[in-house]
């Protein structure tokens, strides 16, 4: 479906924006980029995030319209148009989050684009563009958090055990779907994580995946036996048919051969869990999501179950117990005679 031209309306073309910055800034803008990549090892996605809310700020802060709706600053606010880096202060900062905010931006992209402004002060600080950190003093919103969907656990075995029966016909590219969907479900990886993945790095005897994960941290997730199983299968009788001389050592290929793309991964999951009666709508992430859940459920730990998805604050994890929260008082609001 077309987009609106509302909604083409909405996207600012940053590259512009950098590009219209002047040199010297320009060229700040291009430190903290390799700063970003090669000294803190962030993905390509993370890198081009920080860095558009970078020249967000930085064309904000030198009169460009980098917010669709109308991007003029409050009354009394000088925006110190043409001026380097080093005139960024706290006054700046909050204008521009004010800007975004008449433009309807959400509290969580507020709260997002705050601490990015904050990790791009603290930056040009240290690198001696800014006297001062102004973003140490600014205050974001707290993000609304929306608890996510997830599969009950009879649903993730009517999953499962649809893509089971299809590669039993021994089709590879069944094979492979059955391989990715339950690794998923067993470990909680990201899809990045998974087709990230090499032969090498699954240990079939042991039952674990040697994940690289977030900032380039690497670590171990175990699995259970119908996950080794699948994955046994489509190595032992579904990539010899689609590995080609010039495949990479990647776990999942490609129809051609090629390492398996993110893309193709969330198309398969998407697929599979229309096929299941009542199963919320979602993608890979729905699946870490419901295995995050249904261990802390089963009595797993909540330090455990960070470890296991590779969060580096156990803030991020705690979601989870407010979905089990929630999950068990649909039960009871259903099932106790007294509930109402």
């Amino acid at each position: 479906m077309p987009r609106s031209s509302s909604a083409r309306r909405k996207r600012v073309d940053l590259h512009r924006i950098r590009d219209e910055l002047p040199p010297p800034v320009h060229e700040v803008v291009h430190a903290y980029e390799r700063h970003l990549a090669l000294e803190r090892g962030l993905s390509a996605h993370t890198v081009r995030a920080y860095v558009g809310d970078a020249v967000s700020l930085l064309g904000f802060q030198h009169g460009l319209p980098v917010i669709d709706s109308g991007d003029d600053a409050p009354s009394g606010v000088d925006r110190s148009r043409g001026r380097g880096v080093e005139a960024l202060n706290l006054h700046v900062l909050r204008a521009w989050l004010a800007a975004l905010r008449t433009g309807g931006a959400s509290r969580t992209t507020l709260a997002r684009r705050s601490a990015a402004a904050r990790t791009f002060t603290a930056w040009a600080h240290r690198r001696g563009h800014l006297a001062t950190d102004p973003g140490a003093r600014l205050a974001s919103p707290r993000p609304h958090r929306v608890l996510p969907s997830v599969l009950r656990q009879d649903q993730a075995n009517d999953l499962l055990r649809a893509s089971g029966s299809g590669a039993a016909e021994q089709d590879a590219v069944a094979l492979r779907d059955h391989a990715l969907l339950e690794l998923l479900y067993a470990t909680g990886v990201r899809v990045s994580e998974l087709c990230g993945l090499d032969v090498g790095d699954v240990d079939l005897d042991r039952r674990v995946v040697v994940v690289l994960g977030k900032g380039g941290k690497e670590r171990t997730v175990p699995f259970g036996e119908p996950a080794g199983r699948a994955v046994r299968d489509w190595l032992e009788h579904g990539r010899p048919a689609l590995v080609r001389p010039t495949s990479p050592p990647a776990l999942l290929l490609g129809a051609r051969g090629g390492r398996f793309q993110p893309a193709s991964v969330r198309r398969i999951v998407h697929d599979a869990l229309g096929a299941v009666p009542g199963a919320p709508v979602m993608g890979p992430h729905g699946l870490r999501h419901s295995a995050a859940t249904h261990l802390l459920e089963g009595g797993a730990d909540l330090r455990s179950v960070q470890e296991l998805l590779g969060h580096a604050t156990l803030a991020t994890t705690q979601l989870y117990t407010h979905v089990t929260v929630d999950r068990l008082k649909a039960i009871h609001d259903r099932a106790h005679p007294r509930s109402r």
